[in-house]
């Protein structure tokens, strides 16, 4: 899966891992995959077991190292779907969206409408004419994370935007609301990342992860919550929210990684505020910023009122 700018998914296999088939652990790992999908990616040589192509019925064992790529987006036979989006910047190379809270960003087997690469579809259908083009999504958020993305409206502009934010050169920044009151007024949390050894299904600070960096500033505080910026030195999977878990101020609304999280329809309090990059063609530097949804805003004026 394309995850923050990186082209290949991977997974070490550890000893609490069952051995069972590759096409089955890697569908039960990543659940957004079905078995038939992990197949085709094996008939296609997208998924390499230790570096080498294996067949379907390969079994996981300790210590293997499995990496794979996406299908490519035409095999999802993705429809476009007019979706309304709020489009903050649009030219001939690049595209950058607000999305809500709650809204999927790239299709995957069994879940294939309703997402955001749907309303870019049919957005780029309609306003460019050309049948053939698919969006390129340079960057993902969580599906109850809302803010900014970019998205390269042709291969050229993919590539210079990929490579930079490989470089760390990409500016995204970020607004939470934790649970707990942060005393420090500002901190770095260098801790490495990767799946967690007692639920696959979530990321973890692991040792032997990824090295994953998030730099963090209290904005402001309240009785029992603290509003805080976030910049990413690294693009994992839940980075922020497993960092600020880690050290012990979870996300509000993040019923993941924040146990004593209050049931709420809107998700984690995580909204991408600020968006910055180099324009593939002119080389000028595009900076974006938005407002918080309201449900986040109307939050925050309530515990501003306590």
């Amino acid at each position: 899966m394309r995850l923050d700018g990186e082209a290949i998914n991977e997974y070490l296999v550890g000893a609490n891992d069952p051995v069972e088939r590759i096409d089955k652990f890697v569908s039960s790992v990543f659940e957004e995959y079905s078995r038939t999908t992990v197949q085709k990616m094996i008939a296609a040589d997208l998924l390499l077991v230790n570096k080498e192509s294996v067949k379907p019925s390969y079994k996981v064992k300790v210590g293997d190292l499995i990496e794979f790529e996406e299908l490519p987006l035409t095999e999802l036979e993705v429809t476009p779907e007019d979706i309304k989006l709020d489009i903050v910047f649009e030219d001939e190379d690049v595209l950058v969206v607000n999305k809500p809270s709650g809204m999927v960003v790239h299709p995957a087997p069994g879940n294939y409408e309703h997402t955001l690469v749907n309303a870019l579809l049919f957005h780029l259908n309609r306003s460019i004419g050309n049948d053939d083009l698919r969006p390129g999504i340079v960057h993902r958020i969580d599906k109850d994370t809302s803010g900014l993305l970019m998205v390269a409206k042709n291969d050229f502009a993919h590539q210079r935007l990929q490579a930079e934010l490989k470089e760390k050169q990409t500016k995204r920044e970020y607004v939470a609301l934790v649970d707990g009151v942060i005393l420090n007024d500002k901190g770095t949390i260098d801790a490495p990342i990767g799946r967690d050894p007692k639920d696959r299904k979530k990321m973890a600070v692991v040792t032997g992860g990824k090295p994953s960096v998030t730099h963090f500033q209290v904005l402001e505080r309240y009785a029992e919550h603290t509003l805080i910026s976030c910049r990413l030195e690294t693009g994992r999977t839940h980075q922020i929210r497993v960092h600020m878990a880690y050290i012990k101020y979870p996300l509000a609304g993040d019923h993941i990684y924040n146990k004593k999280a209050e049931k709420s329809g809107f998700g984690q309090y995580l909204h991408a505020k600020v968006l910055g990059f180099t324009h593939p063609r002119s080389g000028q530097w595009q900076e974006f910023t938005n407002e918080l949804p309201k449900e986040f805003s109307d939050l925050i004026a309530n515990l501003r009122k306590n």
